[in-house]
């Protein structure tokens, strides 16, 4: 395990009972990279993100943060090495007000309060609404401002963007572009890939649970190839 690597996986399979969902994927993050993971629907990739945080029981391989291994780690304990998780479906506290949502998780300076709300206005005008309170944008939006204040060196976003109007789309990739440029990693999966693709410096794409492209983002969408492995 190479300690320039932020997070490096190695070989990681994944069973659903009796279903091999994920067959031997590699996977490595530089620290400040955005890789983006794509596919059709059922090839993997939630499963393969949750099986590098050590949610699905049937897995195998190996997983590092930062060089040391965490391969039987539990999800908590990724979470205190800095990797941050936005589920598919946001997994807020819905009977919490956004101001307990995010100091609920709180760690750290660099990501405050206050800086956190200068990033999302919204979060600041509705802190005192609780989570089953807020539209589905406002809620995505709390979800990564949850994570945020984890103080994280990696976010993982599992689809995003789902469900959302137009006008949130964007400003959810808005907010994507900010993390980057505070030199945070992140793995994006979302099902509009040239938005991926646009703000990735890379990516990687499965078919049936293997990878079966990767590469330069910029590379990936000037060609025929990833439009073909996507079927669009």
């Amino acid at each position: 395990m190479s300690a320039a690597m932020l997070l490096e996986a190695r070989g990681i399979h994944a069973w659903y009972g009796s279903s091999h969902v994920v067959d031997g994927v590699d996977l490595a993050i530089a620290r400040g990279e955005t890789v983006g993971l794509l596919g059709r629907n059922g090839m993997g990739k939630t499963t393969l993100i949750r099986a590098l945080l050590g949610f699905v029981a049937g897995r195998s391989g190996s997983v590092a943060i930062a060089g040391e291994d965490l391969s039987r780690a539990a999800p908590h304990e990724l979470a205190r090495r800095g990797v941050a998780y936005v589920p598919e479906g946001r997994g807020i506290f819905p009977n919490l007000t956004v101001h307990e949502n995010l100091v609920a998780t709180a760690r750290g300076s660099k990501w405050t309060l206050d800086r956190v709300f200068s990033v999302f206005p919204q979060l600041r005008e509705r802190q005192r609404n609780y989570g089953n309170q807020l539209s589905g944008g406002e809620q995505q939006m709390l979800a990564i401002g949850r994570a945020l204040m984890t103080q994280p060196d990696l976010v993982i976003l599992d689809e995003a963007t789902e469900g959302l109007a137009p006008r949130v789309v964007d400003e959810v990739w808005r907010v994507i572009a900010e993390i980057r440029a505070a030199g945070v990693a992140t793995l994006i999966v979302d099902r509009d890939y040239r938005r991926v693709g646009e703000n990735a410096s890379r990516l990687v794409v499965l078919r049936k649970g293997r990878v079966a492209l990767e590469g330069d983002a910029k590379s990936l969408l000037a060609g025929s190839g990833l439009a073909a492995l996507l079927g669009v």
